[in-house]
C-alpha cells in the first residue's frame, strides 16, 4: 500500500468526524436570535473541534509526504490517531450539551491528549524510517510545540475542575502554536 491511499483513508474519516459533529446541531424551534444564542455552548465547542481536526488534517498531510515506505506499523498508529480523533464528535457534544462542565471539558482535554500522543508515536515511526537523512531527522527533531502541547493538554484537563473557561484558555492556546503548519516538513521537502 501507498502513503497515498493511507493519506486518502484518513481525509476521509476525519471528513466523516466533521460531518458528525455539524449533524449534533437540532434547528432552533424558535425563529430569533435568542433562539440561535442558546446554541451558543455547542457552537462555540464546534469551532473548537473544527479547528482542532483541521489543525490535525492539516499536520497529517505534511507528515504522510515524508514516508518512504508504507507498513504495518505506520497503518496501526495512523488507525491508533484516528480512533482518538473519532471520539472528538462524542466530547464535543457532551461539553456543549453542559455548557462546559468540568467533566466533560475534562475528556475532551484527555483525547486530545491522546490523540497528541499518537500523533508524536506516528511521526517518530515515520521520523525512523529516515535515519540516514540527517536533515530530515535535525528538522524533527526540534519537536518544541509536540512537546509542548501534551503538557498543554494535561493544564487544561486539570483545570477543568477549577474553570472550565481557565481549560478552553488551554486549548486555544495550543490551537495557535499549531494554527500554522508545521514548517519543518515543508523545509526538508524543498531541500530534496
Amino acid at each position: 500500500m501507498k502513503a497515498n491511499r493511507m493519506e486518502a483513508f484518513s481525509d476521509g474519516v476525519l471528513a466523516i468526524i466533521i460531518t458528525i459533529m455539524v449533524l449534533e446541531f437540532k434547528v432552533p424551534e424558535c425563529h430569533d436570535w435568542y433562539a440561535l444564542s442558546k446554541l451558543g455552548p455547542k457552537i462555540l465547542s464546534y469551532i473548537f473541534s473544527f479547528v482542532y481536526v483541521g489543525i490535525y488534517w492539516n499536520n497529517h498531510h505534511h507528515l504522510l509526504h515524508m514516508v518512504r515506505t508504507m507498513n504495518g506499523r505506520l497503518m496501526w498508529l495512523n488507525l491508533l490517531l484516528l480512533f482518538w480523533l473519532s471520539l472528538v464528535p462524542f466530547t464535543t457534544a457532551w461539553m456543549g450539551e453542559s455548557r462546559f462542565a468540568a467533566t466533560p471539558t475534562a475528556l475532551y482535554g484527555i483525547i486530545l491528549l491522546l490523540a497528541a500522543f499518537s500523533y508524536r508515536l506516528l511521526q517518530r515511526a515515520i521520523i525512523k524510517q529516515h535515519s540516514g537523512d540527517s536533515s530530515f531527522v535535525v528538522a524533527m527533531g526540534k519537536d518544541l510545540k509536540g512537546k509542548l502541547s501534551p503538557l498543554l493538554y494535561l493544564i487544561a484537563v486539570l483545570t477543568a475542575y477549577v474553570s472550565p473557561w481557565i481549560s478552553g484558555f488551554f486549548f486555544v492556546l495550543v490551537a495557535i502554536i499549531w494554527f500554522v503548519p508545521d514548517k519543518r516538513i515543508e523545509h526538508v521537502l524543498k531541500g530534496h
